[in-house]
């Protein structure tokens, strides 16, 4: 039985590998055991990253409720509670975009999550 080699498959890696890499900077897109390393670190910072800008936002919008709640004279964990509550379902990211946008409809909010 005849010997297979490998060596159209390993060209292909080391190919796809340095055409990922491409637009890195010196070694790392040039030679294959940089490249797969920056390769796979970038790889899982992207990752990470995408975790990431979820925590972001959620705090960005928590810290706009927080803000506008305190110019209405509460505090964000009091109108969170009273929204609950009163049965009042509205996401954090629908309310930072009305307490920004529509600080009247968001005073309404208050008031409604206060009664």
């Amino acid at each position: 039985m005849a010997r297979i080699k490998g060596a159209v498959n390993a060209h292909k890696k080391r190919r796809k590998m340095l055409k990922l890499a491409k637009g890195y900077y010196g070694a790392k897109s040039k030679q294959y055991r940089a490249a797969s390393e920056q390769v796979r670190r970038s790889l899982r910072y992207a990752y990470e990253g995408r975790k990431m800008r979820k925590r972001d936002f959620r705090r960005l919008w928590i810290t706009r409720i927080n803000a506008a709640a305190r110019l209405n004279g509460t505090t964000y964990s009091v109108l969170m509670n009273g929204l609950k509550r009163n049965n009042i379902a509205i996401n954090r990211k629908m309310l930072a975009d009305i307490a920004v946008n529509d600080p009247a409809a968001f005073a309404r909010l208050v008031e409604t999550a206060r009664g």
